[in-house]
């Protein structure tokens, strides 16, 4: 069964609390999207890092129940 876009964006804030989420549903099938997460934890990062945090956040879920994500991630400007 597919993750809802309400559930990725939960479990983001759920680990980065200040985050900003935004997500969209690529292909209409619940499999493929695209979040932007903003948050201050970010600042000082690398991408690579600000990716990891995401990735933790989804508990294991990515190439699984989530398919494909697209990510941007960046600190508050």
């Amino acid at each position: 069964m597919p993750m809802s876009a309400p559930d990725i964006e939960k479990m983001i804030k759920a680990a980065i609390p200040d985050a900003k989420v935004t997500i969209n549903d690529l292909a209409g099938d619940g499999d493929h999207y695209a979040a932007e997460v903003i948050s201050e934890s970010f600042r000082g990062k690398s991408r690579v890092q600000q990716h990891q945090m995401v990735y933790q956040a989804l508990q294991g879920n990515m190439g699984g129940v989530l398919h494909a994500l697209a990510l941007q991630t960046s600190a508050p400007e």
